[in-house]
C-alpha cells in the first residue's frame, strides 16, 4: 500500500483510527458506571452537546453497539471532521481527530482508493486475485481499513481482494475474527493471507524508543500458536459457510501438515479452492511440489526488481521463519538423494535449454 500513497498519510490515518477505537473502549468500559458523569464535570456545555451527537448515533443502531457498528459511524463521511471527536479527560476538552486532515489529505485518500480500484479492476478483468501486503503496525490500521473498503466492493460475488494478517502480532486473532464477522454481516467474501510477519526488529525498536507496549509476540512458539489459532478459526468458518477463503503463506512444514490435517478433519477438499498455499519461488519446493501433485492450489511468489531492493526482502523472509534454513538443508539432501538414484538407475532426463 505504501507504493500507492505517502507513508506519512497512512501513519496519520492509522492514528485517527486507533484513537477512534480507543474511544469506543473507553465508553464500553464506563457503561453502567459514572464515566459520562466524569466527562460532564470536565467538559463545558458546548463540548458535551458535541459528544452527545456521537452518543446519539450509537443508539441509532439499537440499545447496544459493538465495535463493528461503532466503525460504521466512521463510514458516514458527512460532517466527519465535526463528528470524530474524543474526550481528553485530563485536559477537560474534546479533541477533533481530523483536525490535521486538510483538503490535501482528503485528496490523498481518494487517490489511494482510485489506484487500488484500478488494480482491482485489472485483477477482475484478468481473472486473478489481488493480495494487499501487511506493513508496519503504525501504518497497518489505515492499510487494513482501505483494503476492507475494496473488499466490500469487489468481494461481493467472489474473493478478489485478499487482506494480509501478521500472526506475530499479539492482536492478530482479534483482527481476523472481527473482519470475518464484518464480512458475514455485510455479505461479502472474506479472503485472508496468513503470514508470520517480517518487521519484528523494527517494531520492537520503535516500541522501545517511543515507550509503548511491544506489539510482537514474546517468542517464536507463541507466534506459531497464534498462526495455528487464526488458521483453525478460518478453516472452521470455511466448513460452515462458502464465503471464506485463506492462503496459507508459509515455509513452515509443520504448519502445512497442520493445515492438511485440519482440512481432512473438516472434509475440506482441494478442488473446492477455498484453501491456498504459497511459498517463494525457489524456496521449499519439497513442500510446494507434493502439494501441487496432490491437487492443492499452490502459488509461488516471484519477487522482482533491482537487486538492492529484492535482497533485503528475501533476507526478511528468512528471518521471519527460523526453520527456513533447516528446510533449505533438507531440500539439498532430497536433491542429492534423487541425483544418486538417477545415477544408479541410469535414468537421466535431458531437456533442451532455450
Amino acid at each position: 500500500m505504501t507504493a500507492l500513497g505517502r507513508p506519512q498519510f497512512l501513519l496519520q490515518l492509522s492514528e485517527v483510527l486507533v484513537k477512534w477505537r480507543r474511544f469506543f473502549t473507553f465508553l464500553a468500559s464506563k457503561q453502567d458506571q459514572d464515566g459520562i458523569d466524569v466527562l460532564e464535570q470536565k467538559l463545558n456545555l458546548k463540548q458535551m452537546q458535541q459528544l452527545v451527537r456521537v452518543i446519539f448515533l450509537m443508539f441509532c443502531f439499537g440499545s447496544t453497539i459493538d465495535l463493528l457498528e461503532w466503525d460504521r459511524i466512521f463510514d458516514d463521511r458527512a460532517n466527519l471532521a465535526q463528528l470524530l471527536v474524543v474526550p481528553n479527560v485530563q485536559l477537560g476538552e474534546l479533541q477533533p481527530l481530523l483536525k490535521d486532515f486538510t483538503a490535501e489529505e482528503e485528496g490523498q485518500m481518494k487517490r489511494i482508493l482510485q489506484r487500488m480500484d484500478t488494480l482491482a479492476q485489472h485483477a477482475v478483468k484478468n481473472g486473478v486475485r489481488l493480495m494487499v501486503d501487511a506493513e508496519q503496525t503504525y501504518m497497518q490500521p489505515a492499510i487494513s481499513r482501505l483494503t476492507l473498503e475494496m473488499q466490500k466492493v469487489y468481494n461481493k460475488d467472489k474473493p478478489v481482494i485478499f487482506n494480509t494478517y501478521q500472526c506475530y502480532l499479539k492482536d492478530a486473532f482479534d483482527k481476523v475474527t472481527l473482519d470475518v464477522e464484518l464480512s458475514r454481516r455485510e455479505g461479502w467474501h472474506f479472503a485472508a493471507k496468513l503470514v508470520r510477519g517480517a518487521y519484528m526488529h523494527q517494531e520492537r525498536e520503535r516500541a522501545l524508543e517511543l515507550d509503548y507496549e511491544d506489539p510482537i509476540n514474546p517468542d517464536y512458539e507463541t507466534t506459531n500458536a497464534t498462526y495455528h489459532k487464526c488458521l483453525d478459526y478460518i478453516l472452521d468458518e470455511i466448513a460452515l459457510r462458502s464465503k471464506v477463503n485463506v492462503m496459507v503463506a508459509s515455509h513452515n512444514e509443520d504448519t502445512v501438515k497442520h493445515t492438511l490435517q485440519r482440512m481432512n478433519e473438516l472434509a475440506l477438499l482441494p478442488r473446492e479452492n477455498k484453501v491456498f498455499f504459497g511459498q517463494l519461488l525457489g524456496m521449499c519446493d519439497q513442500i510446494s511440489f507434493p502439494l501441487g501433485q496432490a491437487g492443492f492450489p499452490v502459488y509461488k511468489y516471484v519477487p522482482y526488481g533491482p537487486v538492492n531492493e529484492v535482497m533485503p526482502y528475501l533476507s526478511r523472509r528468512a528471518q521471519e521463519n527460523r526453520g527456513f534454513m533447516k528446510g533449505a538443508q533438507k531440500e539439498r539432501e532430497l536433491l542429492w538423494k534423487e541425483l544418486k538414484r538417477r545415477l544408479a538407475s541410469r535414468e537421466f532426463l535431458y531437456r533442451p535449454i532455450y
